[in-house]
């Protein structure tokens, strides 16, 4: 094969799956952020059931699993923190004429302190 036929292939290759991803994350906020407690506890009982079973976990390791669960559940709601509307911050970021970077290093600065902070229960309950 000719190489601009094989770079040519790679880039499209590329450029799909970005878009693809991109659509596939977008829509994925839309509906995550409509879920109610219930919807989220719901998802985590199938899923739990789910890796339960095609891991063949016991009763202890679906305990461990279960408080995994739990502490991602807190760690994403800690991230996304009591806005509420998350994007909504965003948006507000770039409406404007110039990038506020001020705001945008304290939104930033945020939310790597909730990750620094949630990150060892994450990383400890994996374990």
């Amino acid at each position: 094969m000719k190489a601009w036929i094989k770079r040519s292939l790679m880039g499209l290759t590329a450029v799909t799956l970005i878009l693809g991803g991109l659509t596939a994350c977008g829509s994925h906020g839309e509906h995550a952020r409509s879920w109610s407690d219930e919807r989220i506890n719901e998802v985590r009982g199938k899923a739990m059931d789910k890796i339960g079973s095609k891991l063949e976990l016991n009763a202890d390791q679906k305990q461990k699993l279960g408080v995994l669960a739990d502490e991602m559940i807190a760690s994403s709601k800690a991230i996304r923190g009591q806005s509420a509307d998350p994007r909504a911050d965003l948006k507000a970021l770039v409406a404007g004429d110039k990038f506020d970077r001020i705001k945008a290093h304290t939104l930033m600065g945020q939310k790597m302190q909730v990750m620094q902070g949630n990150g060892p229960k994450i990383i400890t309950a994996s374990g």
